[in-house]
């Protein structure tokens, strides 16, 4: 896919040659310099004019006229200099990315050296260039009839700089990396409910440990019933598919200690149950996995990168359906840990699953915990369809999650617990726990929830409802799944730093 190499020769044929371009002045340089004297100044005039722009994101092709090997020039607006960041940087790369593919161009070349500035270097100019060509080239393999003619793919990238080759090919490996798990996450929130069930999760599972050699568990029903996972199983109870609580461990130390925990809903289709979802509401719900495949999807990364640190995750996974066997407002469980719970809302299913997830991943020897859902239309009412709600139990553990997202610019608004919200979610009569106190504060509940089964460990619960797909295309992707929280998780896994 990318080839790294020196001193840029302009005799040589590529099918397009990428240029950045800063606001300047109109006087070229660099390569751009090299180029005008090549082309007889028609660069320079073409600046002048305003045909060509640094504007930030704008494209322009230019053609060589034969005066080249090369037949096309993309000229990349970057802005101004000290106003370009990573994140605005990667979007760029990623509207170059798709216009090039929509153009059939299958093999890019890139003058790195044009899109490094004094606060962005090489490393990071090639994550995200790494980053950006299979986040904004991806598609989902739809299900509609269609020609056998294969779709043009860039398949070349060849990174021209006189930069440091190993530290541009190790941002590049990264980057690409962080890219391939996300694109990964999509497909698996992109299927739909019947051809992605519990049993289809748990064998995609499979697949990842085999290639990566992580250690793999798969609780069947009866171990589930066994363990005592009343939560899970309840949400199950109306089913025809089996329940799976998937295990995939990570080593990367020696001894197996200060492990993060990495727990995600694999709720497959969520009708709702007896809390029966609208009609506009049940449409879309093959989404409700978001967080199993973002935990999935980091996992792909891990497995890749192969970072020092210890990882468990684990996803309970099931769907939510109505049947004469399944559970009703009013009834009573017990989740793993012993907690009874009192349901008033068959629709407030995915904390239930992640209840017996987090103990289980306490149970594998989880030191931290990081819980990842859709789990509330209440987080999209509070914070809207761009930014992932968070809470936590720990400043110090929230603070890397926060870090991390930062830096792959996923972003995340913390929510608030208080004594209140706990008195909240433990006022039943007849329970230990209610799993749905209510309308206000929806979001809070629910994390609160989580957290009672999280208890004393570190943890960070991230609400991506509202994230988790978009409903319109965007310089990194198309409509649909986003996978996001992957790089999130990836990069913290990455970065941590043990508080002990």
């Amino acid at each position: 896919m990318f080839t790294v190499k020196t001193d840029l020769d302009l005799t040589r044929a590529h099918e397009v040659l990428v240029i950045g371009l800063f606001e300047k002045s109109k006087k070229v340089e660099g390569l751009a310099e090299k180029l005008d004297s090549v082309l007889e100044g028609q660069i320079t005039e073409l600046l002048k004019d305003g045909d060509i722009s640094a504007k930030i994101k704008s494209l322009t092709k230019i053609h060589t006229l034969g005066k080249l090997s090369t037949k096309r020039i993309y000229f990349v607006g970057l802005g101004k200099e000290d106003k370009l960041t990573f994140e605005i940087l990667r979007d760029t790369y990623g509207k170059l990315f798709k216009t090039l593919k929509a153009a059939k161009f299958e093999e890019v070349a890139i003058a790195m050296d044009s899109f490094v500035t004094e606060t962005i270097d090489f490393n990071e100019s090639a994550h995200a260039l790494g980053e950006a060509l299979p986040l904004a080239t991806y598609t989902f393999a739809d299900y509609k009839q269609k020609s056998n003619t294969p779709e043009k793919e860039i398949n070349t990238v060849i990174v021209y700089s006189n930069g440091d080759s190993e530290e541009i090919e190790a941002g590049l490996t990264v980057g690409y990396a962080h890219a391939k798990g996300v694109n990964s996450a999509r497909t698996l929130v992109n299927l739909p409910g019947n051809m992605l069930t519990a049993t289809d999760m748990a064998n995609y599972a499979t697949e990842l440990a085999e290639k990566y050699q992580f250690e793999l568990e798969i609780l069947e029903k009866e171990e589930m019933e066994k363990l005592g996972m009343g939560a899970l199983l309840a949400v199950n109870k109306g089913s025809v598919e089996p329940p799976k609580m998937i295990v995939l461990k990570y080593q990367g130390r020696e001894s197996w200690d200060d492990v993060i925990g990495l727990v995600g809903k694999g709720i497959t289709f969520d009708t709702g149950g007896y809390s029966i979802k609208p009609k506009d509401g049940i449409v879309g719900m093959k989404s409700d996995m978001g967080g199993a495949a973002a935990v999935l999807g980091a996992m792909e990364v891990i497995g890749e990168l192969k970072p020092e640190q210890n990882v468990v995750a684990v996803i309970p996974s099931t769907d939510n359906m109505i049947s004469g066997d399944a559970f009703k407002p009013d009834d009573v469980i017990t989740a793993m840990s012993g907690k009874t719970i009192e349901i008033l809302n068959t629709d407030a299913e995915g904390r239930l699953a992640l209840a017996d997830g987090v103990t289980y991943a306490k149970h594998h020897g989880a030191s931290y915990l990081v819980d990842v859902a859709t789990l509330t239309g209440g987080v999209i009412v509070a914070l809207g369809n761009d930014i992932t709600g968070a809470m936590t139990n720990n400043e110090e553990l929230f603070e890397q999650v926060l870090e991390a997202s930062n830096e792959t610019g996923e972003a995340i608004w913390r929510l608030p617990i208080n004594d209140k919200h706990k008195e909240r979610v433990r006022k039943s009569k007849v329970a230990d726990l209610n799993n749905s106190p209510g309308r206000d504060g929806h979001a809070i509940f629910a994390g609160t929830f989580i957290g009672e089964f999280a208890e004393d460990t570190p943890w960070v619960h991230l609400d991506i409802a509202g994230t988790a797909t978009t409903s319109s295309d965007y310089d990194l992707g198309p409509s649909g799944a986003t996978g996001v929280m992957v790089r999130t998780l990836a990069t913290l896994v990455e970065r941590f730093k043990s508080e002990k």
